[in-house]
């Protein structure tokens, strides 16, 4: 098996509070390999985001990491300086927000910031950089791109800021790529874009895309393999289509049941009942029992170890589902 070119070893992220230390991501182990699409899925605080925030050298006080490795092409980023990881931001690492404003300066033309972005890693002449922009704008699917090259953010659409945004993080053609749900507020026909023309500008270059999001019908037609978060922890990771056919977990048949595609037209959602757990007072053992249906003694008492089986599948469960049937 080749060295994979993001690898992620029992990573722990903690954010001090009055209430105490509250453990953000708990022993997550991830890899992902060049040109590979890996989707992390969750509900709404379940460490997604975190995690490729910590991918970046991006957690700031009152957080930390407290354990654990982050290694790029086998180099160990954790305790890294500031401006050690400036120099990999932008080079080697990209991150594409769900915001495009969090990325874009909304006062300084396009052509401005995205000719900074290369000028800061490279030695070229502003014509270059130019010229490089436009190519990188239209790759992503801008028409006149050199005329929207003299746009500020707040005269483009949302779905043209987020293409500009993801141009920008692809500039380099870096090693690694975090997409943090960077689709969620465009309309589907902007989203079923962005999606194609990311996924072929990754497999062109050779980028690991890391891919998060709380949808389900995303990933299924994008990743090649799927992570599922809960409460900080990685519950099942695996295939895609292994994962989405037949989980092992029960809240990963949970986030499937709950999708109205999966429900007969007229019938109620199938919820899972309860809510997420605090992430400052999670319940002892494993953190999905008070919510699950198959949970037992033995899951309120400890928390599951991860099980790996064939065909590259894992989950911590110690009731796991059997068969898609089941699941369903």
């Amino acid at each position: 098996m080749s060295a994979p070119v993001l690898e992620i070893r029992d990573l722990a992220v903690e954010f001090a509070t009055r209430e105490g230390a509250v453990k953000a991501v708990d022993g997550v182990s991830l890899r992902v390999d060049r040109g590979e699409v890996l989707g992390i899925v969750g509900e709404s605080g379940s460490g997604k985001s975190v995690t490729g925030l910590a991918v970046l050298g991006l957690i700031d006080p009152p957080g930390r990491i407290v354990r654990g490795s982050i290694r790029l092409e086998g180099e160990e980023l954790v305790g890294r300086s500031e401006r050690e990881l400036r120099t990999l931001r932008g080079r080697k690492l990209a991150m594409i927000f769900q915001d495009p404003m969090t990325t874009l300066n909304p006062v300084l033309r396009i052509d401005t910031q995205m000719i900074e972005a290369i000028t800061a890693h490279e030695n070229v002449s502003a014509k270059a950089a130019r010229d490089r922009a436009a190519e990188a704008l239209t790759r992503v699917g801008i028409p006149s791109a050199r005329e929207r090259l003299a746009a500020y953010p707040h005269q483009l659409s949302g779905g043209m800021r987020q293409r500009v945004a993801i141009a920008t993080a692809l500039l380099h053609g870096p090693a690694v790529l975090v997409a943090d749900e960077p689709t969620t507020a465009l309309d589907v026909t902007i989203q079923s874009q962005i999606l194609a023309e990311v996924q072929q500008l990754c497999g062109e270059t050779g980028t690991a895309l890391v891919w998060i999001t709380h949808d389900l019908a995303v990933v299924a037609g994008l990743a090649d393999r799927l992570a599922v978060m809960y409460a900080g922890r990685l519950v099942e990771e695996g295939a895609v289509d292994a994962v989405l056919d037949a989980p092992r977990h029960p809240y990963t048949a949970g986030l499937l049941g709950s999708a109205p595609s999966r429900n007969e037209r007229g019938s109620p959602l199938r919820q899972i009942p309860g809510m997420t757990p605090s992430m400052a007072k999670l319940p002892p053992g494993c953190a999905f029992a008070p919510r699950c249906a198959r949970a037992s003694g033995e899951c309120r008492a400890a928390a599951p170890e991860r099980t790996e089986i064939a065909g590259g599948r894992a989950f911590r469960c110690f009731h796991p589902l059997d068969s898609a049937t089941e699941a369903a």
